[in-house]
């Protein structure tokens, strides 16, 4: 039997680059050798394309693949450029579309998004570089009340989060956040338990399901923030503590805002489950795939191998050929 060729595309030009580059590896070391011919396609930060170590233009890569896994994270591998790019150049290729993407990256579009389908979202300000600090501290006070979430607007893995008790942290959160890109988002901190929920499109191409929640294990007042994801030796993680009417509602809201998104083959919803009911913070529409990323420990407690899911969700790329 022939094999597939997959290119994973992985590293990237923004903040996540060695997250992305973590991800590739995990996913090109578990590709089932049986049916794959794997590729690596690192993206460098000065935007160069290299294929197994060769400089390779995007316009050629149809020529040595047949479809691209792409483990990709932010800036330019999740907000629609790189999408653009592979269907520009007819490469098949997983995870959501370019509009969904981009939708996704902008945290203040996609809570719109979710808004509009009946979701409860956090309140926000969103503060531009340049802005008068008077001006925005007016515009904080006026909407909502510390604490306070600061990030940047665009971006994932929690690369650049800050949890501000008063206005006197304001500034410096606004001056990380602005940092990795023109605008911020200021948030109001949602009080209670974190729980992030995957969800994988079903095989019809119309249904999805969830993956079992999991619930963030740190104390009140504390951020699950880059450092706890990525650099900490213990994951602060374990299977959600709810029951099954509240498990229900969380689950029902996940697949409500990836329709909503119209997100596809696999992503991630991270909630805080309130005494009003779930609310949802924001989607990765590429999640982590390291190994010490939360999907995969959602997979194993599916019973889900990583091999079995990059299978699973290679087919639903070629699907789409």
């Amino acid at each position: 039997m022939q094999k597939i060729r997959v290119g994973v595309i992985r590293g990237g030009l923004g903040s996540e680059y060695y997250v992305s580059l973590r991800t590739g590896s995990h996913v090109l070391a578990n590709l089932p050798r049986d049916r794959y011919e794997p590729h690596d396609i690192l993206v460098t930060q000065g935007g160069e394309w290299h294929i197994d170590g060769v400089p390779i233009r995007p316009a050629k890569l149809s020529q040595y693949i047949d479809v691209a896994f792409n483990a990709l994270h932010g800036e330019f591998g999740e907000d629609g450029k790189v999408q653009n790019i592979l269907e520009l150049f007819g490469v098949p290729y997983t995870g959501s579309t370019a509009t969904p993407s981009a939708i996704g990256m902008n945290k203040e579009l996609a809570k719109k998004q979710f808004a509009a389908a009946g979701l409860k979202v956090p309140r926000g300000v969103i503060v531009s570089r340049g802005d008068e600090i008077e001006e925005v501290a007016a515009r904080v006070r006026g909407a909502i009340h510390a604490p306070y979430i600061v990030k940047p607007l665009s971006g994932g893995s929690s690369v650049g989060l800050s949890l501000v008790q008063g206005e006197s942290e304001l500034v410096p959160a606004l001056e990380r956040a602005l940092s990795y890109g023109e605008k911020a988002l200021v948030e109001e901190y949602m009080r209670g338990r974190e729980i992030t929920v995957g969800v994988v499109d079903g095989a019809d191409g119309l249904s999805a399901y969830t993956m079992p929640p999991l619930e963030v294990l740190l104390p009140e007042s504390t951020v699950f923030d880059y450092e706890q994801k990525y650099r900490s030796s213990v994951q602060p993680v374990g299977p959600a503590r709810m029951h099954e009417a509240e498990r229900q509602i969380l689950e029902e809201a996940a697949l409500c805002a990836h329709r909503q998104l119209g997100a596809r083959h696999y992503a991630s919803y991270d909630f805080v489950i309130t005494d009003e009911g779930p609310c949802l913070l924001e989607v990765n529409t590429l999640p982590g795939l390291t190994e010490m990323s939360l999907f995969p420990k959602a997979l194993a407690a599916r019973n889900l191998s990583m091999p079995e899911f990059l299978d699973y969700v290679l087919g639903l790329a070629l699907q789409k050929k």
